[in-house]
């Protein structure tokens, strides 16, 4: 049967390893409903002429004139502003994608689960801001929750149906990024070229940044506390260089379970997309003898201190994850606008962290409202740094 298939952040990166995978697919084994990207009107445009979409829509307003005039002829609808990207996430679709960068992907996302269907989520803001908002929606509406991230992914792959308790322990492995084996001397230099020169993986710059700072590994130990029935003091994290191993779970037995593959986005994407089967996807095979050797390291708290600020929130609880991945955003924006150095992005949400309170926002408007707050703090708090360096 033909699967129908929203894509919310189509031409990210994520939106457009999904968008390789359709384009592989045999002919009628998906219908694309909906495209919704930022303010890239071209790809855009293009990608909706390509699946025959039925609906094409840029948050951006200001894109709008020129997203109409591209598709004039097609018949394809197109839409501009906030509203209008809730109106495709609402629209009926057996499988959607949420890849929206950053807390702005929160209320799409949230639209989507209403409606029930299968969501594969790769904004892993959404569960770290409102992780029970989003659950609780998703048991209202219905809807199957499949996580996109390649070590969320991976878990749920190891898990398969498992006993839940008799998981003993997760582990979640990150590169190390660009500079795992820079000293803090040369780390307090870098450059936003330098830190998006991610050594494996090809992503777009903020999921780079936060790369760098090992803030990724920080937002997903916080997921994966909420997807999975393991408490936090048994999540661990792994520097593994090759990037080979994806996750692995130990279980009360001894075994431990880990998912291999090459480090590709298309693979965990099309988990997600053809779940509870599998399809073929054209990615490189992973070569053990090539490989040669897999290795493993504990993070360096010193160097990169992200990942201690991230268990800080998750144990302080209420809507402290929500104002570390505020003050995040802020930062790692500034840095790539050159007006925050590199080891200033942790210090800043450090900072953040201890100026708030972090009562528990319950509903979807608390949690934008502490959102707004902890970004309005982040940014005074930065600007400081920067006029006394």
């Amino acid at each position: 049967m033909t699967r129908s298939v929203t894509i919310l952040g189509c031409t990210g990166s994520v939106g457009r390893s999904t968008m390789a995978l359709l384009d592989a697919a045999p002919e009628g084994a998906f219908r694309v409903e909906a495209l919704v990207a930022n303010r890239d009107f071209a790809v855009l445009a293009e990608q909706a002429v390509r699946h025959r979409a039925r609906l094409a829509v840029v948050a951006d307003p200001a894109a709008w004139a020129d997203l109409k005039a591209a598709l004039a002829g097609t018949g394809i609808e197109a839409a501009a502003g906030p509203k209008a990207v809730e109106d495709a996430a609402a629209r009926p679709a057996d499988w959607t994608m949420a890849a929206i960068v950053g807390a702005a992907g929160l209320r799409s996302t949230l639209v989507a689960l209403a409606r029930g269907g299968t969501l594969a989520l790769a904004n892993k803001e959404s569960l770290v801001c409102a992780a029970e908002l989003v659950l609780a929606v998703a048991r209202k509406g219905g809807a199957t929750l499949l996580p996109v991230d390649s070590e969320h992914n991976a878990i749920f792959q190891a898990l398969d149906g498992q006993d839940p308790a008799g998981v003993e322990k997760i582990i979640l492995t990150a590169s190390g990024g660009p500079f795992r084996d820079w000293t803090l001397a040369e780390m307090a230099r870098a450059t936003p070229e330098q830190a998006v020169r991610h050594p494996v993986w090809s992503m777009g710059a903020k999921i780079s940044i936060d790369s760098a700072t090992m803030m990724n590994k920080g937002l997903e130990l916080i997921e994966a506390a909420r997807l999975f029935p393991v408490p936090e003091a048994r999540i661990e994290v792994l520097v593994h260089p090759q990037s080979a191993v994806h996750g692995l779970v130990q279980f009360a037995d001894g075994s431990l379970l880990a998912q291999l593959g090459t480090p590709d986005m298309r693979t965990p994407i099309a988990h997600a997309l053809a779940w509870p089967k599998r399809i073929h996807v054209a990615a490189p095979r992973l070569d053990l003898a090539a490989l040669g050797r897999l290795e493993f390291s504990a993070p360096d708290p010193r160097r990169f201190p992200a990942l201690r600020l991230a268990r800080e929130a998750l144990q302080a609880g209420g809507g402290a994850p929500t104002i570390l991945n505020a003050a995040n955003e802020v930062a790692v924006g500034l840095f790539l606008d050159r007006r925050l150095g590199f080891l200033d992005i942790a210090a800043v949400v450090e900072a953040t962290l201890s100026g708030m309170m972090a009562p528990l926002a319950e509903g979807l408007e608390p949690i934008l409202e502490l959102d707004a707050e902890a970004r309005r703090l982040a940014s005074r708090l930065a600007g400081a740094r920067a006029a006394v360096s």
